[in-house]
């Protein structure tokens, strides 16, 4: 061939090589180095300069993590683990926060059952000196491989600990992000996962981290999302198959959530996809398609997934739509939002969903984590998964395919044009284990007398009225962890049964988008001195209906433990970690601790012996007392109660001291600045976003807890309000001891000045 025709076939290739260069530029982001939906196959690798760049970046942003080691590591660090090891039940271990990757949290140790554990005592405490104030929450689920246990506070301190002694071994602080308030729901982590010699621990200000195990130090860090759009982490990772999985949460400051795999030797992200489906997707036609109300459509995970390796499937729960209760501009069942979601645990590729509350305007998303199970039904084995909603009821499903295998009807529910509601609900067969609804006798035996509104039952819509429902956006079941017993053949749940009322005011600040800020859509708040309650259930997997039930009197708020001995474990507001006879629901066991006892407890064995631990450290949105204590059992523990333990037996923190003291200095040089600038309602907001803003919500109109601020007589008696402040009351836990005098007052006047409704 010619010089000239090479010349001139080589200019065709480079021509046809920058069209489709210029081509794929339209479907890839240059600042991503993966496929971000399932319908995006490819995956890119990252360059080593945008690598060395993205670290600088991240040491640059966040320069002081802590780690300090203590002891020499006892034990071996966790290896690649196989799918055998991560879908065996726990005995020896408890290597994932559901307990296997199946998240049933069942375990077949007996040494503690229905016939000894009563011999129960506390064998040894340990104080982690994190998480006292009231904006942390402890709902952690340790961790524990040969002999360590790995926890986190709600400060995202992260301790090992020696599971047999108690001591710890080393405790990593992580310097979080300064400013870091798009957290809706409290200051909380549900736990960190292990593998493959590292401690992998997602932060509240979205970053994902991998620690040495044996040392604590940081291997990698990477930074998942923005904190200041709203993005933020509560959920534990999951560790499976050299990946590292964590969900985003933030649904109410009008995200786009996911569920994203990183790589779990170098912390880059292998894929994501989003749990709001963009043009072209499975499921965007369930958004309006003259808005772009999908972009901020909310969707978050507030749980850890589940995983079944032979069929390659990761499941979860996909969280509430945004804004949460105003449905006027998001016309169509709005998925994935509050829908059970399979993907490939491999490429993130969509397998099947199935929705259990279609255009959601109340709440009642799916916090609860998903539940594998196999169990006989009709002479047949069936692979299940069961979720249990806000709604009151267990969605028990196929988990091949997302079908039903009890049956779910849909059934016809009151409509209101204004919030585009859905014509029909699902409703499950079986028993709904909280009432579902408001009627006159209720309103008579629990409602003070004044009452004079509106009520109705699940589903019913509302506008610029109030309306009072039940189950409430706390549920229902929330995120405490259920768990499952393939012994009894139960399903095991907490429930909640409170009321709320819900009212949309067109004109109200919650109604308007800002990115970073909370964005409900309408209001909603606890109806005033009515009674709060809570359920421990048991529910026949194969009928779905209830086996046993015991009621509380107050919320039930932090999850559940079944083991072979026919026991389950739970911790109770009051600080009480109880055990239950499995079969019956017969109380046979309790042991009250410090403060409340808001998290799963675990088990474990060490040389033949069996331990149980609890992480008991209140909770926020429970109200109840903080504490920053692991609690551990066994029939040969010493004390029988907190009055027996001596002081200098429970064992502290070595950096508790260096904490407090780092606390201090920053409280110092802030009552210095507002001094200086006379910045008292700078200071007052502060004051607010710490104590009172995850009950309260961040303009006092809509928390997850407490009532409305601005619609309260006390914003026009300063008097009233400090005494409410101080002493609480109406589920409101008082702060008088916790805020200085000082603090209480800067506090009222931050809400009288920029809080208060000014007529």
């Amino acid at each position: 061939m010619k010089k000239q025709s090479w010349i001139i076939v080589a200019s065709v290739i480079v021509a046809l090589a920058i069209v489709v260069i210029v081509i794929m530029s339209q479907f890839t982001d240059p600042n991503d180095d993966v496929a971000e939906s399932p319908a995006d196959e490819g995956k890119q690798e990252q360059s080593e300069e945008k690598k060395e760049n993205e670290t600088e970046a991240q040491k640059d942003k966040n320069p002081g993590h802590l780690s300090v080691q203590h002891m020499d590591y006892p034990g071996d660090v966790a290896p690649y683990f196989s799918a055998e090891e991560l879908t065996a039940p726990p005995s020896k271990n408890w290597i994932t926060n559901g307990g296997n990757i199946y998240n049933g949290r069942y375990s077949p140790l007996d040494k503690i059952n229905t016939t000894n554990v009563s011999d129960l005592k506390a064998d040894w405490v340990t104080s982690l000196g994190s998480g006292y104030e009231f904006k942390y929450s402890g709902q952690a689920t340790p961790i524990v491989y040969d002999g360590v246990m790995f926890t986190i506070t709600g400060a995202n301190d992260v301790s090992a600990i020696d599971a047999k002694t108690g001591e710890i071994i080393w405790e990593f602080s992580p310097e979080l992000a300064d400013g870091l308030d798009t957290l809706c729901c409290g200051w909380v982590s549900r736990g960190v996962a292990i593998g493959e010699g590292k401690v992998y621990v997602a932060l509240l200000d979205a970053r994902l981290l991998a620690l040495d195990q044996k040392t604590g130090e940081v291997v990698w860090e990477t930074v998942v999302d923005e904190w200041e759009k709203g993005y933020t982490i509560t959920s534990a990772p999951l560790y499976y198959d050299g990946k590292v999985y964590t969900g985003i949460a933030g649904g109410e400051y009008g995200i786009r959530g996911y569920v994203a795999a990183y790589d779990a030797e170098m912390g880059r992200q292998i894929w994501r996809t989003y749990t709001i489906p963009g043009p072209g997707e499975e499921g965007h036609d369930t958004w309006p398609q003259d808005n772009k109300s999908w972009l901020k459509g909310g969707g978050p995970v507030w749980q850890t997934p589940a995983i079944d390796p032979e069929l390659g499937n990761i499941y979860f729960a996909v969280g509430n739509t945004s804004p949460d209760l105003d449905g006027s501009n998001r016309e169509g069942d709005n998925l994935f939002t509050d829908s059970v979601l399979a993907l490939d645990a491999d490429t993130g590729e969509y397998k099947w969903h199935f929705q259990e509350v279609h255009h959601d305007i109340w709440d009642m998303d799916p916090a609860n984590p998903v539940v594998l199970f196999d169990v006989k039904m009709d002479g047949e084995t069936k692979k299940g998964i069961a979720q249990a909603g806000k709604t009151g009821w267990v969605y028990i499903l196929d988990r091949t395919n997302g079908e039903p295998l009890i049956g779910i009807d849909e059934k016809e529910v009151p409509q209101l044009e204004k919030q585009k509601t859905s014509p029909t609900q699902p409703f499950p067969k079986g028993d709904n284990f909280v009432p579902q609804g408001v009627t006159k006798e209720d309103i008579e035996k629990d409602f003070p007398e004044e009452f004079d509104g509106k009520y109705g039952d699940i589903f019913t819509p509302f506008w610029d009225e109030p309306l009072t429902l039940r189950p409430s956006p706390q549920g229902g079941a929330n995120w405490p962890p259920s768990a499952y017993n393939p012994e009894t053949e139960y399903f095991y749940v907490l429930g909640n049964n409170n009321y709320f009322s819900f009212a949309h005011y067109a004109d109200d600040e919650e109604n308007t988008f800002e990115e970073g800020k909370e964005w409900l859509g309408s209001v909603w708040q606890p109806v005033e001195n009515t009674p709060q309650r809570g359920t421990v259930t048991a529910i026949d997997i194969k009928t779905n209906k209830i086996a046993w039930q015991k009621e509380w009197d107050t919320i039930a708020y932090s999850g559940i433990l079944s083991t072979k001995g026919n026991l389950i474990f739970v911790g109770h507001n009051d600080g009480r970690i109880i055990a239950y006879n499995a079969t019956n629901g017969d109380k046979v066991w309790e042991f009250k601790t410090d403060a409340g006892a808001n998290a799963p407890p675990i088990t474990y064995e060490i040389d033949g012996k069996q331990y149980i631990s609890i992480f008991s450290a209140g909770a926020s949105l429970a109200g109840t007392k903080h504490g920053d204590k692991i609690y551990t059992f066994s029939l040969d523990g010493e004390y029988g109660s907190v009055e027996d333990i001596p002081d200098e037996e429970i064992i502290q923190s070595p950096l508790a001291q260096k904490r407090k003291e780092h606390e201090k200095h920053e409280d110092q040089d802030s009552n210095e600045t507002q001094k200086e600038g006379d910045a008292v309602l700078d200071q007052g907001r502060t004051i607010y976003e710490d104590n009172c803003l995850s009950c309260h919500g961040d303009q006092g109109a809509g928390g997850h807890n407490g009532p409305s601020i601005k619609n309260s007589d006390m914003v026009t008696d300063r008097e009233a309000l400090i005494e409410q402040i101080k002493k609480g009351g109406g589920g409101m836990p008082g702060f008088e001891g916790t805020l200085s005098e000082d603090q209480i007052d800067t506090l009222a006047e931050y809400i009288l000045q920029r809080l208060a409704t000014k007529e």
